[in-house]
């Protein structure tokens, strides 16, 4: 693995959704998230994660360093019991400040060394703060929630064989436009988790590919637009991250009919950019 990442950074996601839902809310009967109060749609930050932890393991086949420690099918202290049995300690939660063990998860587990991982569990791997931080994301304008009734032929249970079908219910957006910002810090990543070059090549890599292998059905037709990379030249960086943020210019082609297409927005970029910051598209 190469050596920790020596810049700051800022990202800008934009990704679009049609026919789908691109994260239920199971408060709200799985509807596509809505902030109830301006009507945009909503994406949590560990939505995204779990794509990019899901694009990783999938192109680095679970094998260190790339291994991803939040999934689906594993216990957390089973993973934890690794670092201790590296380290030559019993599994037990009265070491938690040998920093063998956490030392030995952020060199194994990519998701650990991006996201960080509180692993103050029964078997103890102490707390770790991530370089990595997504903001929720926001639709660009406010969505329209739909739940659409469907019919299937084949039924559960035997006593309603006479009905000749059931019903059941789909949750989707027709359309909108999101935007994700995040940061990644090359100062955590330097003194705390690792976070390296090639960490990073693999996350701007995700970002860009964890829709195409992410199809289902009931997510839409999903992908993604547009990633812009604010680059710093030092470790703390050169600016604030908001006036980079607004940068970036987002405006409806038309208004008279709400937006069902990419191309019913105009990205602008200004591209004069704070002494020390270079600006990177990689979309």
């Amino acid at each position: 693995m190469s050596e920790p990442i020596k810049n700051r950074y800022e990202f800008v996601l934009l990704y679009d959704v049609e026919n789908g839902n691109p994260n239920g809310d199971p408060d709200m009967g799985n509807m596509p998230r809505i902030d109830p109060q301006t009507g945009f749609g909503i994406v949590t930050d560990v939505c995204l994660k779990r794509k990019i932890r899901d694009y990783v393991e999938l192109v680095k086949d679970g094998v260190s360093p790339y291994r991803i420690y939040v999934k689906s099918g594993v216990a957390l202290n089973t993973r934890n019991e690794e670092a201790y049995l590296d380290a030559g300690l019993p599994a037990s939660p009265k070491n938690p400040s040998d920093k063998r063990l956490t030392d030995f998860m952020c060199q194994n587990f990519f998701d650990i060394r991006a996201f960080g991982a509180v692993m103050t569990t029964k078997v103890n791997c102490g707390q770790v703060r991530g370089p990595v931080q997504i903001n929720f994301s926001r639709s660009l304008d406010p969505i329209f929630q739909q739940e659409v009734t469907v019919t299937r032929q084949a039924v559960t249970d035997p006593k309603d064989l006479d009905k000749g079908q059931t019903m059941g219910k789909k949750q989707i957006v027709p359309y909108a436009l999101y935007r994700a910002e995040g940061y990644v810090s090359a100062n955590l990543a330097q003194k705390v988790t690792g976070f390296s070059e090639d960490d990073l090549s693999l996350l701007w890599e995700s970002l860009v590919n964890m829709f195409e292998h992410d199809h289902s059905a009931a997510r839409g037709k999903m992908a993604a637009r547009k990633l812009i990379i604010f680059k710093h030249n030092s470790v703390l960086g050169c600016c604030q991250a908001h006036t980079l943020f607004d940068k970036i210019k987002i405006d409806r082609v038309s208004k008279e009919l709400p937006p069902r297409s990419y191309s019913d927005y105009q990205v602008s970029v200004d591209t004069t950019m704070p002494n020390g910051v270079e600006l990177i598209e990689k979309l």
